[in-house]
């Protein structure tokens, strides 16, 4: 077999029609930059979110950043976050002049340690970019406690967790602004980069609005310094199609991860269930102490496997200046030496699975 850990040719059999008929539509048009099908699929996103608000933008990179903006976090602020998720999480607060300042995560979630966050709050903190990493909801009761008490702002990086819920509230909508990636792996992906900020304040919306379209609400008038941050609208128009089958892949991945769950027995760690949170599974991560020999034997098996993340972002070279020291945050350093992704795609099928598993227990020694 030939397992990939997503298969996004197989899944563009399933829409590829509806997609091509609604990118022909946006062709015929002629208008191609914040038209109506960008228009249309905000208001659908927002509603599927239960937010007031959402921005259409370029990608979930510039989603990040736009939202510090918008909360005018800049020179001699800090914006507390975690060293252990995708780069572009601490490369927009060093992008805006502020200083990441990391604290380690949870050993079970992969998520920030809301009992770790008090410590590294100082006069300077002005926000928390909390990360719902794999699709996993992060403890949010706690941390907008935190920053109610110290009058900080909560962004949530939702990048990887659209439509997981936290105590019956869909993520995105719990802090101040919430901020989403379309990359194509995504659990809702473009056919090339796009990102959403969505937010219930009103006047962050109008913010964020015009920032993402060089600080101009006005053709040709521009109040603020902004920059050219505009989801397209073919990829607005695909996103429609797309939303349509969100929730029946989410359910297709949760199917996925549960039988995983209850048949790699032998695992010492793989991600853990609540009954007051969701995980939407954008990747299925397990803990293995002999990972390299794993992903060898994985890998002559045909079956794909990903490391997520192999250095954590306090020991990466571009945020050296920042002077951390290994061991700082063991947490996530153990995590990055041991962490391994699973084919988890939606269009997997039960034999193919079974093959994985199957494979699993046979490198472990384990009986099927």
């Amino acid at each position: 077999m030939n397992i990939p850990l997503i298969d996004l040719k197989k899944e563009y059999e399933m829409y590829g029609k509806n997609i091509e008929k609604a990118v022909i539509e946006v062709m015929q048009s002629g208008s191609y930059i914040l038209g109506n099908k960008v228009m249309q699929f905000e208001n659908e996103i927002a509603n599927y979110l239960g937010v007031q608000f959402a921005v259409g933008v370029a990608n979930g990179t510039d989603a990040l950043l736009l939202a510090l903006e918008a909360l005018d976090i800049g020179e001699g602020d800090e914006v507390i976050t975690s060293p252990f998720t995708f780069f572009a999480t601490a490369e927009v607060i060093a992008k805006v002049g502020a200083k990441p300042v990391f604290v380690d995560i949870e050993p079970n979630t992969y998520n920030i340690d809301v009992n770790k966050i008090e410590k590294a709050i100082t006069e300077n903190t002005k926000a928390i970019i909390v990360v719902h990493l794999f699709g996993m909801a992060a403890e949010m009761d706690e941390i907008m406690k935190i920053a109610s008490k110290y009058k900080l702002k909560v962004i949530e990086d939702a990048c990887q967790a659209i439509g997981t819920e936290y105590k019956g509230k869909r993520v995105g909508g719990i802090g101040d602004i919430g901020c989403f990636s379309f990359f194509p792996t995504k659990n809702l992906g473009a056919f090339g980069d796009g990102g959403l900020v969505v937010t219930n304040n009103p006047d962050i919306f109008e913010k964020i609005c015009f920032l993402r379209n060089h600080g101009s609400k006005e053709r040709y008038v521009h109040t603020s310094i902004g920059m050219n941050s505009r989801l397209d609208e073919i990829q607005a128009a695909i996103l429609i199609e797309k939303l349509k089958y969100l929730d029946m892949f989410i359910f297709k991945r949760m199917t996925v991860a549960n039988k995983y769950t209850q048949e790699l027995n032998h695992l010492k760690r793989k991600p853990p269930q609540y009954t007051d949170r969701s995980h939407t599974y954008h990747q299925y991560c397990i803990e293995v102490d002999e990972r390299d020999q794993l992903i060898n034997f994985l890998k002559q098996k045909g079956i794909a496997t990903g490391i997520y993340y192999p250095i954590p972002l306090h020991l990466q070279k571009a945020l050296q200046y920042l002077q951390y020291q290994q061991g700082d945050f063991p947490v996530s350093e153990k995590v990055a030496k041991h962490i391994l992704a699973l084919p988890i795609n939606p269009t997997i099928t039960v034999t193919e699975q079974e093959y994985i598993i199957k494979a699993m227990k046979e490198f472990a020694g384990v009986s099927s």
